[in-house]
């Protein structure tokens, strides 16, 4: 049996990890999110639920995965004396991963399209409006959206190909910080905007009466949407482990990077909102209908916008891979495929699954789909996963976690490598009950029950 690779440093691991956690879920759907749903109560739900939820099952995945030395599949088959009903569960991850991957090459295929655009210098001679109507015309335009999409995945199968340390590590580590440095660069140009004090009322200040059971449940799902939870990712990638690695205080350092930067995306992207008197409804499209305003106010657009679209695809890029790596990971040890056959056949398939997202806009395909489901494909399946698929497996891996797993196992896999031992039962509580409970309300109210 081949030995199963590991990262090459603790950095490295970390870096990875962050980026598939800050890439599109930080940068791209929390802004959005938070603007469709009011601001400041949404931002505070998020925030409980990151620290009381999001994180202590964050922490019980990586201990699931270093513990089993497998992925989502082998993981709850062997830790479960192979249990057929928790292997499904790993199969679940598998088809939430799937899912979420063909939208998220879409939007990654967008950032593509609009790196380029940059080169051109797109915004040149435009006025504000006709830069936010860009945005419109490339999501309507079906073909553009499905060859930037292809482009992405190729791209997406590249880096999965080279393995653990060549690929996804090595390239975490350049872009990753690349990406904060520039991000914080256009938070302390957004902050001398006339705008900047509006946003910060709209993300902190809680205005209960805009916030739905929708919103709740949106908030939930944001919360393990930002942290990569209950999709498989962070398993598999907890299954790299060495024995040594510090498994608490990873999972803290990971929660606060996802913290940070999705609240200095929000902090860069709703002044230009508000300074420019544009919607923060404006749903998928927002950072691309925003940034390019101001970038077109700045003395050298051309380089600060190619600079900052070439850095957010990387981030998608690091938030892809880790997706397309939790199907590889899996077909190669339930099926026994050698690497470049199951990221060919997953990367396949998954351009194949993504086409109708990229379509959506278009109305080429499935044009009556909105009229039964009340949202065009790419928002369906981006609700489905993202609102429902995501807390349920993370509800599901604290269960394993909290009662299947046994205390013995959970102790000595918690304190390996760390100095945070006292936090042992605080984390046990939240991921046994705390967790568990809150998930389950509401799911339950947004299902129309009430409790």
């Amino acid at each position: 049996m081949a030995q199963r690779e590991h990262w090459g440093s603790k950095i490295g691991f970390i870096f990875a990890t962050a980026g598939s956690a800050i890439g599109l879920g930080s940068l791209w759907r929390f802004p959005y999110v938070t603007g469709e749903n009011g601001g400041g109560a949404f931002v505070l739900l998020y925030l409980i639920f990151t620290f009381l939820i999001a994180i202590p099952v964050f922490i019980g995945e990586l201990i699931m995965g270093r513990k089993a030395q497998k992925s989502a599949v082998q993981a709850y088959s062997n830790l479960s004396n192979q249990s057929e009903k928790w292997r499904l569960v790993g199969w679940f991850n598998i088809l939430t991963s799937f899912l979420i991957l063909s939208y998220y090459s879409v939007v990654s295929g967008w950032t593509v399209n609009y790196t380029l655009m940059s080169l051109t210098q797109f915004t040149e001679g435009k006025t504000n409006e006709e830069i936010r109507q860009v945005f419109d015309i490339l999501a309507s335009s079906g073909d553009i959206c499905v060859f930037w999409h292809f482009i992405f995945m190729l791209l997406t199968v590249g880096v999965v190909y080279g393995g653990i340390r060549k690929g996804i590590e090595y390239w975490s580590k350049i872009l990753t910080p690349a990406l904060l440095a520039i991000l914080i660069f256009l938070f302390i140009y957004a902050c001398f905007l006339p705008g900047f004090g509006k946003a910060v009322e709209f993300i902190f200040y809680p205005d209960f009466s805009k916030l739905t059971t929708k919103g709740v449940l949106e908030a939930l799902g944001m919360s393990f949407f930002t942290l990569s939870v209950g999709i498989g990712i962070i398993l598999t990638y907890g299954s790299y482990l060495k024995s040594d690695d510090d498994i608490p205080k990873t999972g803290l350092i990971i929660g606060a990077m996802s913290l940070m930067v999705s609240i200095l995306a929000s902090l860069t992207i709703f002044p230009i909102v508000f300074s420019f008197g544009l919607s923060p409804e404006e749903g998928p499209g927002l950072v691309f209908k925003t940034l390019p305003v101001l970038f077109n106010q700045l003395t050298g657009t051309l380089v600060i916008s190619t600079v900052f679209f070439v850095l957010f695809l990387f981030a998608t890029l690091t938030s892809a891979i880790s997706l397309l790596e939790v199907l590889v990971a899996n077909l190669m040890e339930v099926f026994s495929w050698n690497r470049k056959k199951a990221v060919v056949v997953s990367g396949a398939a998954t351009f194949v699954m993504g086409i109708p997202s990229a379509l959506a806009g278009s109305g080429t395909l499935f044009g009556d789909w909105s009229k039964m489901y009340g949202k065009d494909f790419f928002g369906t399946i981006d609700t489905l996963t993202g609102s429902w698929m995501m807390p349920m497996g993370g509800l599901l891996i604290a269960i394993f976690v909290g009662w299947r797993l046994g205390k013995v196992v959970i102790i000595e896999e918690f304190c390996k490598g760390t100095k945070l031992r006292a936090l042992l039962p605080i984390w046990l509580f939240l991921l046994r009950y705390v967790a568990p409970i809150a998930v389950f309300i509401v799911v339950l109210q947004k299902s129309g029950i009430k409790i």
